[in-house]
């Protein structure tokens, strides 16, 4: 049989809570040089003014730092199943601040709010039978894969233009895909649309600021196309390379 220790949550709050905020992770990012994880935006707001990494001090890049932090989305799923009511206060928080705002709640935090209400009723209610539901589930879950190919989750409208006559323009430039794509993703869909041999040639920019490849749309859109109305306009060109 494996042996098992039980492990107090004191003792790894140091690794799971934010050095800028004090509080636990929430939106985990990564910065990519050293590997120190803060909340998302607690360190967007920190490199507005700074380069270095809060904690190593470490320079994440002399002018652009934005481009080398990267959601860790791994590191938020731990904090999330290891501190007990964490993620449904968050999704509460987040369905909150759309309400205030008027706007519509995305689908992707209606989707995660279900889903962790469902499984906190269960532990309420006593149930013991776990296996039966995930299996239940998985098999809910498949069905509605056959029947329905359209994503549920947030999306956003996006307009790519060209802004470099090396360069040719996409036919269509119009498109709409999940708010957790990334930059990332957009490249290789413009790499492959120009018949590209590298995605890695090309810079994609909003607001003549060059992005982050591991920036999702999202994060995009909340920080550099906040109160503007759709689509969100992005640029691409050949990558140029800073000094």
């Amino acid at each position: 049989k494996m042996l098992t220790r039980k492990i107090k949550l004191w003792d790894i709050n140091a690794h799971i809570t934010c050095r800028l905020c004090n509080g636990y992770l929430i939106d985990a990012t990564t910065v990519t040089e050293c590997l120190h994880t803060f909340c998302r935006s607690c360190l967007v707001k920190y490199l507005e003014e700074n380069n270095t990494c809060p904690t190593c001090r470490i320079v994440i890049h002399q002018s652009h730092p934005l481009q080398y932090i990267g959601h860790d989305r791994t590191m938020q799923d731990i904090v999330y199943k290891l501190v007990p009511g964490l993620q449904e206060a968050e999704m509460k928080k987040q369905r909150e601040f759309y309400h205030k705002l008027g706007m519509e709640v995305p689908g992707d935090i209606k989707g995660e709010t279900c889903s962790t209400k469902q499984h906190l009723d269960s532990h309420r209610n006593g149930e013991t039978k776990a296996d039966e539901n995930l299996n239940k589930e998985t098999s809910e879950e498949k069905q509605e894969e056959d029947n329905d190919y359209h994503r549920s989750d947030e999306q956003v409208s996006i307009c790519l233009e060209c802004n470099s006559s090396k360069l040719r323009g996409l036919k269509r430039k119009w498109i709409r895909c999940s708010a957790q794509a990334t930059v990332l993703h957009l490249k290789k869909f413009i790499a492959k649309k120009l018949n590209l041999s590298s995605f890695n040639e090309l810079d994609i920019l909003c607001n003549e600021e060059i992005l982050g490849k591991d920036h999702t749309l999202k994060f995009v859109v909340v920080t550099r196309w906040r109160f503007k109305k759709a689509p969100l306009l992005l640029h691409y060109r050949p990558k140029m390379d800073l000094l």
